[in-house]
C-alpha cells in the first residue's frame, strides 16, 4: 500500500486537490494522509479547518505556521520544521502539493531533502506577483507533474524538467465545479443569509510585490465599490503581506445593507454563488478560471493575474477608481457566455489515479535530472 501525504494550506489550494484526496481515500492500494497548515487554522479568515474535518478523511493531521510577523519566509521555515517531523512520523511514498503558496514550496523541500517523491499540481503556469517565483521554484524542487494543459507542460519542459515526468489532467476543481453534488443556491442563500436577488462577487487580494501600495489600493477599490449600486457578496483576502490594509478598508463596508461580508466560504457554497452570481470582481485567480467555466463577465483589477490565461469576457482596469468605477458601468453589459476554457472537462481525480496506478511513475528517478532542450 503506498501512502500519499496531501498538504494544503489555504481554502484555494484545499478545493483544487479535494477531488484527489477523495479519489485515493476510496481505492484499497493507497493510504491517504492530509497534512493542513496555514489559513485553515486562523479564526479571522474562518478557521477552515472545519471543512475539511466535513470531509472526515482517515489521517488528518494539524501543524500551526502562523507567526505574529505574517512574513512569507518565516512562514515558510517554520512550516518546514512542522512538516519534517510529520514525515518521519507517517513516511510517505509521495507528497502532493498544489500551486504557488510557500506551504507547496516547503512540501518540496521537505520531500526532495528527504528522499521523498514530490507531486507538484498545476505548476508550469504564469502569473504577475511573488506567486510565480515560488511555483517555479516548487515545480524545479519536485519530481513529478500534474498539470492543468499543454501549455503548462510546454514550459516545465522548457524549465529542463522531463516530458516523462509531465502529466496533464486539467484542474482538479473543475471536478467539483461540474459535479452533481452542489447545493442549490437556495439553500446556499439560507445558510449564509444572503437576502439579495443579484448580487456579485467580491474577491480582492493583497500583492506581496506591491505591498507599500495595498493600503491606497484597497481604499480606491472599497470606495468604488460604495458608489457603484449592486449587491455584493464579499470574501476575504488570503492572508500574504498587505492583508491587513484590505482588511481594515473592508471597515468601511460593514451595516452597509449592499454588502455581506465573510472570512471564508465552504468551497462547493462558493461555487454555487459563483455560478449564480452577475459577475465577480477583484484579482483572484477564480476570475480567470472558474468563472470563465461559467461563462461569467469578470472584471480584474491589477497586476496579480497580470500574464495568466485570460478569457474574452474579462475586463481589466487599474487601480485607480476612475477606471474601476469606468468599467462597472460598463459591467452590466456583459451577458454570460458560453464557457470557453482550457483546463480540462472534469475527470481530473479519474487521470490523477490513473498514473498513480502505474508502475511507471514509481520508477521515476529521486535524483532529478535536466533536460537541455
Amino acid at each position: 500500500m503506498r501512502k500519499i501525504l496531501f498538504l494544503t494550506g489555504t481554502r484555494a489550494d484545499f478545493g483544487k486537490i479535494k477531488s484527489l484526496i477523495q479519489v485515493l481515500e476510496s481505492h484499497n492500494d493507497f493510504e491517504v494522509f492530509v497534512f493542513v497548515t496555514g489559513m485553515h487554522l486562523q479564526q479571522e479568515y474562518g478557521y477552515t479547518l472545519l471543512e475539511i474535518e466535513r470531509c472526515a478523511f482517515s489521517n488528518v493531521y494539524t501543524f500551526e505556521n502562523h507567526t505574529h510577523e505574517t512574513t512569507m519566509d518565516l512562514t515558510l521555515a517554520k512550516t518546514i520544521e512542522g512538516l519534517s517531523a510529520y514525515v518521519k512520523e507517517c513516511q510517505p511514498d509521495m507528497i502532493v502539493i498544489h500551486g504557488d503558496r510557500v506551504e507547496a514550496l516547503a512540501g518540496a523541500i521537505v520531500g526532495s531533502l528527504n528522499n521523498i517523491l514530490v507531486a507538484h499540481i498545476e505548476g508550469g503556469e504564469v502569473s504577475g506577483t511573488i506567486d510565480e517565483l515560488i511555483r517555479h521554484s516548487t515545480s524545479k524542487m519536485s519530481h513529478i507533474h500534474f498539470v492543468s494543459n499543454q501549455q503548462a507542460k510546454n514550459r516545465l519542459i522548457q524549465m529542463g524538467e522531463l516530458s516523462e515526468s509531465i502529466f496533464i489532467i486539467g484542474s482538479p476543481d473543475v471536478d467539483i465545479m461540474f459535479s452533481d453534488n452542489l447545493p442549490e443556491l437556495i439553500n446556499v442563500k439560507e445558510y449564509y443569509e444572503i437576502s439579495f436577488e443579484n448580487y456579485a462577487i467580491v474577491m480582492f487580494h493583497p500583492v506581496t510585490t506591491e505591498a507599500k501600495f495595498m493600503q491606497e489600493y484597497a481604499e480606491n477599490f472599497v470606495e468604488s465599490l460604495l458608489e457603484d449600486s449592486h449587491n455584493y457578496v464579499v470574501i476575504f483576502p488570503n492572508n500574504d503581506l498587505g492583508s491587513n490594509a484590505i482588511l481594515k478598508a473592508y471597515e468601511k463596508l460593514k451595516g452597509n445593507s449592499r454588502f455581506r461580508i465573510f472570512p471564508s466560504l465552504r468551497f462547493e457554497y462558493f461555487l454555487t454563488l459563483l455560478k449564480n452570481a452577475q459577475f465577480i470582481i477583484g484579482n483572484s485567480s477564480a476570475g480567470v478560471r472558474e468563472a470563465p467555466y461559467y461563462g461569467l463577465p469578470v472584471l480584474n483589477i491589477g497586476t496579480r493575474q497580470q500574464n495568466r490565461v485570460l478569457d474574452a469576457e474579462i475586463i481589466n482596469a487599474d487601480y485607480s477608481k476612475e477606471n474601476i468605477l469606468k468599467a462597472l458601468k460598463s459591467i452590466d453589459s456583459y451577458k454570460k457566455t458560453s464557457s470557453k476554457t482550457d483546463f480540462g472537462i472534469g475527470n481530473s481525480a479519474e487521470l490523477f489515479l490513473e498514473s498513480l496506478e502505474k508502475n511507471d511513475i514509481w520508477k521515476l528517478n529521486h535524483q532529478k535530472q535536466f533536460r537541455d532542450i
